[in-house]
């Protein structure tokens, strides 16, 4: 299996990080993460330009890898741009699914001027689950959805919301989960800060009008891969974030000094830095899996389950010692380890924690294959 990347993915990746790391430091991004929008629009922009906010929408030009690329250097540099969230995700479910007019306000993605978010997530919900209670009502050709959703990623500052509602019963029996457009205007929103500093949204929809997306129906099976890219893109990020929280760790390890010598020279501190670094090629590698697997057209919840779990497990471990390796200075706002921790922290908890991917695996036991050797 090859996992280099291209010479293409390695332009995007290059120019990638060399726009992130020109625009943001610890203090630009304090203050850009202090204002109301909570990112910048000027960065949004030059992520527009160079041909970021459109990836996937064409799989014939890039996808899932490139998406990958993209993502971990976002998370590297903690680059609060909802490039995921607002672009990547729901575009691609309109890509899949929308007729020639919706797939048209892909554009508009593509050059940053309209913002999506998908609306599926309910309160007491867990992981990537596809049931909903928010529901839809047909009234002659047009329709109508009413629920709650919460949170919705970008849920802020989005101008047109991809919803997922349940269908009316047909015959006494459910047709299934239905995907509806639905603009701003229709909608009550609640804005708030997530827990890493993000924006996120409470949505009250009351008989808002509503476009199916593409010929309507039962798009369950369209909504759970949408899940499943919105994970691996989550892992991606979360291997960038841990790459640099390493980097920052090893290089306060050989630059701070107690009692006359680095702490690089205590065995214990580098034996732990190490253990750190073990961590982050099991996530590097289970990112690559879930991606690649993506790439092929696998979009299995079980891959992704697995991803998850470790990138997790390998996030909650490097932030914790990161940390506890800097010491007093690692919680300080100033400093950016907390903030990589925080956000590490925040991608545990989004589309399901350890826990809940744990809840998956378990679940698919019975259709593992016994080997008899």
């Amino acid at each position: 299996m090859d996992f280099d990347l291209t010479d293409e993915q390695d332009l995007l990746r290059d120019v990638t990080r060399e726009a992130l790391t020109r625009a943001y430091d610890i203090e630009t991004l304090l203050k850009v993460a202090a204002t109301e929008l909570g990112w910048s629009r000027d960065v949004w922009s030059q992520l527009a330009e160079i041909g970021i906010l459109g990836l996937g929408f064409d799989p014939e030009e890039a996808g899932q890898i490139e998406m990958m690329v993209v993502l971990t250097e976002l998370g590297r540099r903690l680059a609060p741009e909802p490039v995921a969230q607002a672009a990547l995700i729901p575009g691609g479910v309109i890509a899949e699914l929308g007729d020639d007019e919706q797939r048209g306000l892909l554009d508009a993605v593509s050059d940053g001027t309209t913002l999506l978010a998908l609306a599926h997530q309910e309160p007491d919900m867990r992981g990537t689950a596809t049931r909903v209670t928010t529901r839809a009502e047909r009234h002659g050709d047009s329709w109508t959805v009413t629920g709650r959703k919460n949170p919705v990623l970008a849920g802020d500052c989005a101008d047109v919301f991809v919803v997922s509602a349940a269908l009316p019963d047909s015959s006494s029996q459910s047709d299934g989960v239905g995907l509806f457009l639905v603009t701003a205007d229709s909608v009550q929103r609640r804005a708030f800060r997530t827990f890493d500093g993000q924006r996120a949204a409470q949505l009250d929809l009351d008989s808002a009008p509503a476009r199916p997306l593409g010929s309507g129906g039962d798009a369950t099976a369209s909504l759970q891969r949408a899940l499943i890219r919105h994970q691996s893109a989550l892992c991606a990020e979360a291997v960038g974030a841990m790459e640099e929280a390493l980097r920052l760790t090893t290089e306060y390890l050989t630059s701070r000094r107690q009692f006359g010598v680095p702490l690089s020279n205590f065995q214990a501190l580098t034996q732990r830095a190490a253990d750190m670094y073990v961590s982050l090629e099991l996530a590097r590698s289970m990112n690559f899996y879930a991606a690649m697997s993506i790439a092929d057209g696998n979009l299995d919840p079980v891959i992704a389950a697995r991803a998850k779990l470790q990138i997790s497990r390998s996030g909650r471990h490097i932030a914790q010692e990161a940390i506890q390796l800097h010491g007093g200075i690692g919680v300080t706002a100033e400093y950016p380890v907390g903030h990589y921790a925080a956000r590490l922290t925040a991608i545990n908890q989004t589309l399901g924690s350890a826990d809940d991917q744990l809840r998956t695996l378990i679940g698919a036991l019975g259709s593992y294959t016994t080997v008899t050797l």
